[in-house]
């Protein structure tokens, strides 16, 4: 049965006739519990449908990250595609064996704060009990090689070998209020989010057709983080599908090496933003841009980018460099180091340059004051490869 949660501020009686009869009824159901119990859900099967799949791996990934804020807006559009309560707890659960406690309790916080913002939220079935003969080391190592294709024992550790059968793929994903298909999705968003544990990553893509998603459920999963969480989460499970055979366009584009060019050696936790194609002709490289509240912009410049020679007319602009190494220059004086703390205030009708050094990103925001009207940006020359190469 389905339960909900409600804002509940009257108080209600029971007579004691219904009481009895609850009581008769609870009691049928504990002398069922002593029985064998198996699940008649095909476990092998997503049940998500594509709107609760896209917000379940927009939440997995986000739990990986440990990014708290994204994870309640996630949460937000789960609980609106239909997801329950009990399905995004379980799958918050299960991640503690992927990303860690930590992790996985920070998210349970999160998610029991937007319930109770939200004030009203599906709460969703149970998970099965399990029998009381239950064997989770054999179940799990069932599981396991279901999962791998191929029986596999952790031989160098036998706690951890011990730990996964009998614990992650026996007592974890024997519990049937997510399917081993659902689970799959779960962890493989999750992943996606981590950086250097891409062979688990492509391990858990190539076990995901074994466990029920079929190929264009796969397909689906780089696609939806690429919209709601980043590009280089969407890149490194489009690679891990392109490698299986798996193959449509809009794959094989995030799996690209054009598609991720330069993003993995960008670190920051700032924004990078999109390709500033307004802009492009006034630089020499690649920039991209990241828009704030209140008119702040992120600007990101790849090694070697810089914009040409400029002047702001009427307006004074204000830089703070937030990652990376660059250098701004006026003209006729020494250009200045830019790095993570360094303020610039450009005074009106200055002519100048902005950009990163030649071996490092930059990003720096940037806001404009002291406008008046009829302000305006005077875009010149471009700074020549002989200027930009006597910098050190």
């Amino acid at each position: 049965m389905t339960n909900r949660i409600f804002r509940i501020n009257n108080h209600y009686k029971i007579n004691m006739k219904h009481t009895l009869l609850i009581f008769a009824a609870a009691v049928v159901l504990l002398a069922g519990c002593n029985k064998t119990t198996k699940t008649d859900k095909d476990m092998n099967t997503l049940t998500f449908n594509e709107k609760q799949a896209a917000a379940m791996s927009a939440i997995a990934c986000y739990e990986a990250q440990g990014d708290q804020t994204s994870l309640a807006t996630a949460i937000n559009e789960g609980f609106d595609a239909g997801l329950t309560a009990n399905q995004i707890k379980e799958a918050l659960s299960q991640l503690y064996a992927y990303t860690g406690f930590p992790r996985s309790l920070n998210a349970l916080g999160t998610l029991q704060k937007v319930m109770e913002h939200r004030g009203e939220v599906e709460i969703g079935t149970e998970s099965t009990p399990l029998p009381s003969n239950y064997d989770a080391l054999k179940q799990g190592t069932e599981v396991q090689t279901k999962l791998s294709g191929q029986p596999f024992d952790y031989k160098f550790c036998p706690a951890e070998d011990y730990y996964l059968k009998a614990h992650l793929f026996g007592d974890i994903f024997a519990r049937d209020l997510l399917t081993h298909a659902d689970r799959e999705l779960v962890t493989i968003s999750a992943l996606a989010g981590l950086e250097g544990v891409e062979p688990q990553l492509a391990a858990h893509v190539r076990g995901a057709r074994n466990m029920g998603l079929t190929d264009a459920q796969l397909l689906a999963i780089p696609k939806v983080l690429q919209e709601r969480v980043g590009k280089m989460e969407a890149h490194r499970v489009a690679v891990a599908i392109q490698q299986l055979g798996i193959s449509d366009s809009v794959n094989d584009h995030l799996a690209s090496d054009i598609y991720v060019q330069n993003y993995v050696d960008l670190k920051s936790n700032w924004r990078r933003g999109e390709p500033n194609t307004a802009y492009a002709q006034y630089f020499i490289g690649n920039s991209y841009l990241a828009p704030y509240d209140g008119g702040m912009v992120n600007v990101t410049f790849e090694p070697g980018c810089r914009n040409n020679w400029h002047i702001h007319h009427k307006q004074v602009q204000v830089l703070v460099c937030v990652y990376g190494r660059g250098w701004y220059q006026e003209w006729g004086k020494p250009a200045v180091k830019l790095e993570p703390g360094v303020i610039i205030e450009i005074p009106e009708g200055v002519k100048h340059w902005h950009g990163a050094a030649k071996d490092s990103w930059m990003q720096h925001l940037t806001y404009h004051k002291d406008v008046q009207e009829g302000a305006s940006n005077e875009w010149l020359e471009p700074v020549s490869d002989e200027q930009y190469d006597t910098l050190k």
